[in-house]
């Protein structure tokens, strides 16, 4: 059985961080470990509060899983300040983790900051250039870069512009778009492919970006290329959404028991 980790906050009302990517993990028969950066007082209708752990803890939770447990890929997702970053960064490097994907979390799907100012840079100069993907959503994209996202094309350009600051690959995520379809943009340095599905009316949002990167580091520990994993983690993502439970009274958490594969079609002329 592959090994994915997930480096990340935990969720008190378990839509997000790392309770969404064990959950996650686990629908796509990965074995999920992880190492909590961050513990937050949270639910449905936002943060209330945010306890960094400290720097040496963090470190030591990575060391042991190099030891004994070393990932065949792993995430990152919110990891609260700079120097949480730079621990995290520099475990990467000194175990040569090579399969990361970096999930930006920076604003919680509530509109509460998450990451520190000194801590986005951190990010952006130590983690993403050691990034395989890096998969930010528009304000997140905006954040790093310096400047508004607001439509496809401009999603292509930070695509482009996150590969110039060292990351492999970018998936920019359309969500906060306004339009009848979503459009996320995948750019490598071998050309753009925009995935585009339906757009589902729902407020069982929480935790979206936690569980599609996720996902796409499950599929990645399988040993799948990176567009097909893309394409299996945003087709999971969009089956617990439209399944998610309808819990709580602000943005409700998704479905992560929905399957990891998406269930067969039947022959479009009714035979066999």
């Amino acid at each position: 059985m592959k090994i994915a980790l997930t480096i990340a906050g935990s969720d008190s009302g378990g839509g997000a961080g790392i309770q969404a990517d064990l959950k996650t993990f686990h629908q796509f028969g990965v074995f999920g470990t992880s190492a909590i950066v961050a513990v937050t007082a949270q639910n449905t209708r936002g943060v209330r509060a945010v306890h960094p752990l400290p720097a040496d803890i963090v470190a030591a939770q990575l060391a042991v899983l190099a030891e004994d447990l070393p990932p065949a890929a792993l995430k990152t997702g919110m990891l609260a300040e700079a120097a949480l970053v730079r621990v995290v960064a520099d475990a990467v490097r000194a175990y040569r983790w090579a399969a990361l994907v970096v999930d930006p979390v920076m604003v919680a799907s509530s509109g509460d900051r998450l990451l520190s100012r000194e801590a986005e840079a951190a990010m952006r100069d130590a983690l993403l250039p050691l990034a395989h993907v890096v998969t930010p959503n528009l304000d997140e994209a905006a954040i790093l870069l310096g400047e508004p996202v607001a439509d496809v094309a401009a999603m292509e350009r930070a695509g482009g512009a996150l590969l110039e600051l060292g990351a492999r690959a970018a998936l920019v995520k359309g969500g906060h778009l306004s339009a009848d379809d979503v459009t996320d943009v995948l750019v490598t340095r071998t050309g753009v492919r925009r995935f585009t599905r339906p757009r589902l009316v729902t407020t069982s949002t929480h935790g979206t970006g936690c569980t599609l990167s996720a996902a796409l580091t499950a599929g990645l520990a399988l040993g799948r290329d990176l567009e097909a994993a893309v394409a299996d983690a945003l087709d999971f993502v969009h089956r617990a959404i439209a399944a998610a439970p309808g819990l709580g009274g602000g943005h409700g958490p998704l479905n992560h028991g929905v399957s990891a594969t998406a269930a067969p079609q039947p022959p479009s002329n009714g035979s066999m």
